[in-house]
């Protein structure tokens, strides 16, 4: 089977040809004119011979052996950042936390914030004697550039100020401070990677000591991890951890509260234990 010579005259012979060439891969056209690429280029002309006498030795080598003298390329070394380092003296250098949140927006060497709409610093009463830890912004929080808003933030509000917590509280006795790990949406809403939390641990250590609470709620197997180095919200909620010489309490975040309702229960419980403990008591 092959094709016909006049194909232009035939519409089905023109289309059977293109298909074939598009079965061979040309899907693209480069030329106007056709060009018979196995024609033979004009002979290159040789460069004229310099006289041995007026070359250095070595170029008179290079010149006897036909060969072109090129010098080496040199590749530029590819700089070196440790960005958990710098992210330290960047924390440590911040005394507030209008100073921490404008070194955290110039932190380059995290990715995370080119595919983010906003920084999610935190919200709330600074100086509270609560504050709580989500993972990283949502949609809906990398929109409107606080934590834990929405239908869970709602949630979150409502269980908290059913114990006198508020995140707009006047008083910072009665106060709550909100915020994440990770000031910046993770690509594609998903988990935080391990390398992001590490490099971006030495800001939440100093976000924690500015803001100074009595106890921490870390809702989340992500900010329990950062903290404790421990995994398994579902199992260690409810126990009392310890960080930096603060009180920790593992919490299930109210995302999981809003598909599991039934574990409201649980969450209600931990809840009177943060009540009792902020009252003096102990459970």
């Amino acid at each position: 089977m092959g094709i016909g010579q006049d194909i232009l005259a035939d519409w089905h012979a023109s289309q059977a040809a293109l298909l074939w060439q598009v079965d061979l891969g040309i899907d693209d056209w480069l030329l106007d004119d056709p060009l018979n690429r196995y024609d033979l280029p004009e002979a290159v002309k040789p460069a004229p011979m310099l006289a041995p006498d007026s070359l250095s030795a070595p170029a008179a080598r290079e010149a006897a052996s036909g060969r072109r003298a090129t010098a080496p390329a040199v590749l530029p070394e590819a700089v070196k950042v440790d960005a958990v380092a710098e992210a330290k003296v960047m924390a440590a250098r911040a005394t507030t936390l209008d100073a921490l949140r404008a070194a955290m927006a110039g932190f380059e060497p995290c990715e995370l914030r080119r595919g983010a709409r906003n920084m999610v610093f935190g919200d709330g009463v600074p100086g509270a004697r609560v504050m709580v830890l989500g993972e990283a912004p949502g949609p809906e929080e990398d929109r409107e550039g606080r934590p834990f808003v929405g239908r869970a933030g709602a949630l979150l509000d409502d269980m908290f100020e059913a114990i006198g917590l508020s995140r707009r509280a006047e008083a910072a006795r009665a106060g709550l401070y909100l915020a994440h790990v990770l000031p910046w949406r993770c690509l594609g809403n998903g988990a935080p990677m391990a390398e992001d939390v590490a490099m971006m641990r030495p800001f939440l250590e100093r976000h924690i000591e500015l803001v100074a609470p009595e106890v921490i709620v870390v809702m989340g197997n992500t900010p329990l991890s950062a903290l404790t180095g421990l995994q398994g919200i579902a199992r260690l909620r409810g126990q009392w951890q310890a960080f930096a010489g603060r009180a920790v309490l593992p919490m299930i975040h109210p995302d999981t509260l809003l598909r599991l309702p039934i574990a409201k229960r649980e969450a209600w419980d931990d809840l009177l234990a943060l009540e009792a403990r902020l009252a003096g008591g102990q459970r």
